[in-house]
């Protein structure tokens, strides 16, 4: 594997204030706003760092504990309509212990198909209270994914919201675990059983596993990915106690799907260290959230950075600043939209944070800095890498870590306290593992994800290392490059990623973009000219009718990127001519041209 050549801080396209360093300035002014929430942090800070795997404290103690200090106070939400949490709690037992029956117990894997309810909820509880494994499945997929992805998890048993009955119907009966009870049947037949706290809750040790989260399938079947209670409880104490900081009158409104971990971990965890109330949207809608958000008398939600796309593109409306929240907390907030959402809904406080279903750390912006990932005590390196998007080892076999400013790998130390739960495939999970990094016997896990440090440990998010393209001799990093796109008046949405040029070293930039009736692709030429240098302007441009996206709204980049500028169908594709003519239509000669420099290379 060739090592990349001696890489400047520059070379890696980054916008200058998602590269701004995290200074002692940002870092007091945040100690200050935190000041109210000071014995919060405090309380939930060893839980952080000294937690340990044998502990027995699970997700299921942690509810019942709320649920036995403040039984009356509102849990969940749904459609302005509110249930206890003395009352899900009693829910929850009858359905354990109507599992129990079934057989279920611990290490036992359940799978969970449900649409966003408090039902979903309720079940998932009811899993985990036993100590089996809850497998969140997408009701999303239809066929041969979903056939997998039921197949795979071996589960005992099956929870069904009605609504996924069309669903499950095309999954092949073989697949299907031999008890299987939709949420009605879960009701009537749990009803009457003993509603107290099943007596294994309290002896489960935090390292049991507690879900089976499945990734999106942007390339090929999706894999399951393993949470622990004890993960599960770190970001309870991490992002909810340390970072979200909800208090018992908040509500905490979340859109996204159940099965999708920053409601499942993030959201349900900061609600719970909180003891405030979860509002359950029944699903993501841009022209209807204000007003679910002040139905559910929401004081914070959850995000994926598209969700907040999706809301600044909208009209202005007087529901824009009609709502009570005043924190929401996510990932993917991109820098130029960061303070025009802030200022748009009126928001104080913007809870960005880093972190994967299969990731051992995870960042979280505590001290409320902008444009930035967020803060991490935990170890991890950001080091160099090579062309392969393989970390970089020296002549004696070691890892290289980046110089500051140098956008590089971000990768995470294993250990006891830290430790990594991988995916249901051990090869899969090995995959991930790089050993002997810095010294014998050490262990670190492989994000794929590119960052450049800050200071004061804190990172700002740069791009996927598979994700990224070099052109002319420069690393591109397409999340910039799609920032460029999305911030002028000529372009809806992109995806931008690198093509194969026959004739041409590295690999050429494309954006495959919505538009409007007035799109005019020589102003848009002239836009990223303004904000881009050279090389990193796309050299294609093809205009789709819609960008596909996962229900977890990432995009089908893999499909788009296998297509490139030969298998466009009749989407309209333009080419760049350079400064003055701008995109003009594709023509014939292009490529030759390009490879013979009589194009612009960028």
């Amino acid at each position: 594997m060739r090592p990349y050549p001696e890489v400047k801080a520059t070379e890696l396209l980054v916008s200058n204030e998602s590269a701004s360093k995290i200074g002692l300035l940002d870092m007091a002014r945040g100690v200050v706003q935190m000041a109210p929430d000071a014995a919060t942090m405090v309380r939930n800070a060893p839980g952080l760092v000294l937690r340990k795997p044998d502990s027995a404290e699970t997700i299921g103690l942690m509810f019942q504990r709320a649920a036995g200090r403040h039984p009356e106070r509102p849990f969940l939400r749904f459609e302005g309509t509110s249930i206890s949490y003395g009352e899900c709690n009693r829910m929850v037992n009858r359905q354990a212990a109507l599992l129990s029956r079934l057989g279920v117990g611990v290490g036992d894997v359940v799978g969970i198909l449900a649409k966003n309810s408090p039902g979903a909820v309720i079940a998932m509880l009811a899993v985990v209270k036993l100590g089996a494994v809850a497998g969140m499945l997408n009701y999303n997929q239809r066929g041969e994914v979903l056939d997998h992805s039921v197949a795979l998890l071996e589960a005992k048993a099956l929870l069904l919201d009605p609504d996924c009955r069309e669903g499950l119907d095309t999954v092949e009966e073989s697949s299907l675990p031999p008890e299987v009870r939709d949420f009605d049947q879960l009701a009537e037949q749990s009803a009457g059983l003993d509603d107290s706290d099943p007596a294994v809750t309290a002896t489960l040790p935090a390292k049991t596993k507690a879900f089976y989260i499945f990734t999106s399938g942007t390339t090929g079947l999706p894999k399951a990915s393993v949470m622990s209670h004890f993960r599960w409880m770190k970001s309870m104490s991490g992002i909810g106690g340390m970072g979200v900081r909800l208090h018992s009158h908040d509500t905490m409104y979340v859109a996204l799907p159940l099965y999708h971990n920053n409601a499942l971990t993030v959201s349900l965890s900061s609600v719970l260290a909180g003891g405030a109330c979860m509002a359950i949207g029944r699903k993501f809608s841009a022209s209807k959230f204000w007003d679910d958000v002040i139905l559910n008398r929401a004081t914070a939600f959850c995000y994926i950075g598209e969700l907040c796309r999706y809301l600044v593109a909208q009209p202005e409306k007087d529901t824009d600043r009609a709502h009570d929240v005043r924190l929401v907390v996510g990932n993917g907030m991109r820098a130029e939209i960061w303070d025009t959402f802030s200022d748009r809904f009126g928001i104080d406080r913007i809870i960005e944070f880093y972190g994967a279903s299969e990731l051992n750390l995870v960042f979280i912006n505590v001290f409320n800095a902008k444009r930035t990932a967020g803060f991490c005590p935990l170890p991890y390196k950001v080091v160099r890498y090579t062309e392969d998007g393989e970390p970089q080892r020296d002549d004696h076999g070691r890892l290289t870590e980046a110089r500051k400013g140098e956008a590089g790998l971000l990768i995470s130390e294993i250990t006891d306290r830290n430790p990594y739960d991988g995916y249901t495939d051990p090869e899969a999970s090995e995959k991930k593992v790089i050993r002997d990094a810095f010294k014998d016997g050490d262990t670190y896990f492989n994000t794929g994800d590119l960052v450049r440090d800050q200071g004061f440990w804190h990172v700002a998010f740069v791009d996927r290392l598979g994700d990224t393209f070099r052109w002319k001799g420069e690393n591109v990093a397409t999340t910039q490059v799609e920032g460029a796109l999305d911030a002028g008046d000529q372009v809806s949405q992109s995806v931008v990623y690198g093509v194969g040029v026959e004739g041409s070293d590295g690999k050429a930039g494309m954006a495959a973009v919505t538009v409007g009736d007035n799109f005019d692709p020589k102003k848009l030429a002239a836009e990223l000219y303004d904000s881009l240098p050279g090389y990193a302007i796309p050299l294609f441009v093809r205009i789709v009718d819609e960008l596909e996206q996962t229900s977890t709204f990432k995009s089908r980049k893999v499909e788009l990127r296998d297509q490139g500028y030969s298998d466009v169908g009749d989407d309209k594709l333009y080419v760049l001519a350079g400064r003055q003519d701008g995109y003009v239509d594709f023509y014939d000669g292009y490529v030759d041209d390009v490879a013979k420099a009589k194009a612009p290379r960028g």
